[in-house]
């Protein structure tokens, strides 16, 4: 396989890492059980226990065992065969699953701040029609 086929696939591969990743770690269906592993992560007793459970809630952290997980059912490697490429294929996945990842973020804060902003215009209008109506 070429190089650039290779990094066509890292691309392509990186986009369900990120899904995966984001959707456990933000949306609102992974809610009760994102809540219930923090509050293991602040309660259990060890630093390995905490760290387990604090690592379940980390984009970052847990887009590496989704890179794993992706990398043991494609049997991707990167530019290497064998182990050496599996781990290159492994950080790169997880590099570029977190730039989609951060991309996304901010277009979602950049949609939510535009909602609010046309709520504040839409209610200065409203409030500007209805004291047209007051002096009519």
């Amino acid at each position: 396989m070429s190089v650039g086929h290779q990094l066509l696939l890292l691309f392509v591969f990186a986009i369900p890492v990120a899904c995966v990743s984001w959707t456990v770690t933000h949306e609102e269906i992974f809610r009760e059980v994102r809540e219930w592993l923090a509050a293991r992560s602040q309660a259990a007793r060890h630093i390995l226990s905490r760290k387990f459970f604090s690592v379940l809630t980390c984009e970052y952290c847990f887009s590496h065992y989704v890179a794993i997980a992706m990398l043991f059912v494609t049997r991707f490697t990167l530019v290497f065969p064998g182990w050496r490429g599996y781990v290159l294929a492994g950080f790169s996945l997880v590099w570029i699953a977190n730039l989609y990842m951060s991309l996304f973020g901010r277009l979602r804060l950049a949609i939510t701040s535009e909602r609010q902003d046309i709520e504040v215009v839409e209610k200065m209008v409203n409030q500007e029609n209805a004291g047209k109506d007051a002096k009519r």
